[in-house]
């Protein structure tokens, strides 16, 4: 049985391969890029793959697609990698010492914050809280050596 399940696999990531002509999956990789990691739209909690693809004057199926084979992934991980990526950098920002875990999950596109800790948790390995927490103990061991050595 596990055989059969290999075989639909390997057909359906076929079948997305010969969906869209490659130089239309190339055309269309830019233009995601550009909306979600130029236009950083995947901060809008709201902005979804049938939002990207009216954006993108295309229809859905191609946009999941392109996604699949060029991001190995689907449009909800893509964007939810990102806006974790996003966060990891502003709990480590000093400027941003002064929002909460939730507000940084909120700023970068989370509508939950059940959805926020659950994915950091899955791409990161711990909680945002306990990141940031890391963060400012080696920030401040390292603070701590200059210190020693400089005197």
């Amino acid at each position: 049985m596990a055989i059969n399940v290999i075989e639909i696999q390997e057909e359906k990531e076929a079948s997305y391969r010969s969906l869209v002509r490659p130089q239309l999956m190339e055309e269309l990789k830019e233009k995601i890029l550009e909306k979600l990691l130029v236009r950083k739209l995947y901060r809008n909690s709201g902005y979804t793959a049938k939002q990207l693809a009216v954006d993108l004057g295309t229809n859905v199926r191609y946009v999941s697609a392109v996604i699949r084979v060029q991001f190995h992934t689907n449009y909800s991980t893509l964007v939810n990698k990102y806006r974790v990526e996003e966060a990891m950098s502003l709990l480590t920002d000093q400027r941003y010492d002064e929002h909460s875990v939730e507000e940084i999950g909120d700023m970068v596109g989370f509508a939950q914050r059940q959805s926020f800790h659950s994915y950091f948790q899955k791409y990161v390995g711990m909680t945002p809280r306990a990141y940031r927490m890391q963060y400012r103990q080696q920030l401040s061991s390292k603070q701590k050596k200059d210190d020693e050595q400089s005197d």
